[in-house]
């Protein structure tokens, strides 16, 4: 399942990224690897904020299509 439909608060590990060479680079330069575990804290105006190795990102809905968990 893509990540920006999993549940809010939910603990969930990265199986799978899609997308672009570079997206997927802009990705794991911000620590979306697979076997990371990520939990999206809130959705605000179509971006995601999620919880990433101890860490706060804001990613677009786009960018958490290619993320499978």
């Amino acid at each position: 399942m893509p990540l920006a439909l999993a549940n809010i608060n939910e603990e969930l590990m990265i199986k799978r990224i899609g997308g672009s060479q570079d997206l997927r680079l802009h990705l794991e330069k911000l620590g979306f690897v697979v076997g990371a575990f990520v939990r999206i804290i809130t959705r605000i105006d179509g971006n995601i904020i999620v919880n990433i190795k101890e860490s706060r990102v804001a990613i677009s809905k786009e960018m958490a299509m290619k993320i499978i968990v």
